[in-house]
């Protein structure tokens, strides 16, 4: 049996998305919160996940969950909350529900590259809009483009990955009020940017606010929750699988709600480390370093090839995106004050 005969030629053509083995690495390629949780607080969770009732299925409509995702991230009253496995789940459960025959997605390029594979695997008309040459945003031709389209779904990862560029509210603002489809605000680095269209979901009937607990310090617990109108959740439950968020991400998440000033701490921290990371960077001879509202920089060396190999010779993993439209581009997430140094000593020497 060859399953070359069975499987979509999309699908054979794709390739599996990569996770590089870190063990001994300096981590810093997955835009992760660096830090762990206090020891005590740490004890404190495995006595509730040691009452965790593992042999019944999860609640697939967790009311308290719901509840306290909706007060502690200031969800809109009149606003429902779908949960999913990350926002993976939820980016799959959205085009799935939008994959009509013909059906389109659009998204400014380069972004994450879980919107285009969702296109193919879905078999929607994947339509990417270049950046800027800075990774600037360009409304106007974003725009013109979506009208002669006419797409379905339009994903705008808001900062964007893999470049940490924040667009201007304005901008975001021109894309809603032209598309006839539905827009996915991509906030999954929200707690970085400090900012947000939260507040804003009962302006617009057409958009809805996908995130993620993964950037707070949770990724390990694939936790995430799109908000929007009951009308649009009301359809994507249909799509979503029964039991896609398990009992002890629910109980996990739940006890780190009522506890979240440990994780917005700890972001401050990384905030602040970020300006620290991105001054130091930018004085590094041959290297461009974009502005980034994220935990991570998107930078330009002379031969991305080259330095990804040295700096994981030298025990430091980062994110090679060599490629057309990321030329020479890594991406670094901002770790620990060690980690960073040892980011930057070991980046001096791949330079040389």
């Amino acid at each position: 049996m060859n399953p070359e005969k069975l499987v979509r030629p999309e699908i054979l053509a794709l390739e599996a998305y990569h996770v590089a083995a870190a063990d001994g690495m300096v981590k810093l390629d997955a835009m992760e919160n660096p830090y762990a949780l206090p020891p005590a607080l740490r004890e404190e969770l495995a006595g509730v996940l040691s009452r965790v009732d593992l042999n019944r299925y999860p609640d697939p409509q967790p009311k308290k969950l719901r509840e306290a995702l909706a007060g502690r991230m200031r969800v809109p009253q009149g606003m429902e909350l779908l949960l999913g496995n990350g926002s993976d789940d939820l980016i799959q459960v959205v085009t799935l529900a939008l994959a009509r025959d013909g059906a389109a997605m659009m998204y400014p390029a380069p972004t994450f590259v879980m919107y285009s594979m969702n296109a193919t695997f879905s078999g929607m008309k994947a339509v990417p809009v270049p950046l800027r040459e800075d990774y600037s945003f360009d409304a106007d031709a974003f725009v013109a483009r979506m009208r002669a389209e006419r797409p379905a779904l339009v994903f705008i990862a808001y900062p964007n990955n893999p470049t940490g560029v924040l667009y201007p509210e304005e901008d975001v603002l021109k894309v809603i009020a032209a598309c006839e489809g539905l827009v996915v605000l991509d906030e999954a680095y929200h707690v970085f940017a400090g900012k947000s269209f939260m507040p804003r979901l009962p302006e617009f009937p057409n958009l809805v606010v996908m995130r993620t607990v993964s950037k707070l310090g949770l990724a390990g617990i694939r936790l995430g929750y799109l908000a929007g109108g009951p009308q649009w959740i009301e359809q994507f439950n249909k799509v979503r699988q029964v039991y896609n968020v398990n009992v002890l991400t629910q109980a996990a998440a739940l006890f780190m709600l009522e506890r979240l000033e440990v994780l917005e701490d700890q972001a401050a921290t990384i905030r602040a480390e970020r300006q620290t990371l991105g001054a130091a960077l930018s004085i590094l001879k041959g290297i461009t370093v974009f502005p980034s509202e994220a935990n991570f920089f998107l930078i330009r060396v002379p031969d991305a090839d080259h330095t990804f190999e040295a700096l994981r010779r030298q025990g430091v993993l980062v994110r090679n995106l060599n490629s057309p439209a990321l030329r020479n581009c890594l991406r670094v997430t901002v770790g620990r004050p060690e980690e960073n140094r040892i980011l930057l000593n070991a980046l001096r020497e791949a330079l040389q």
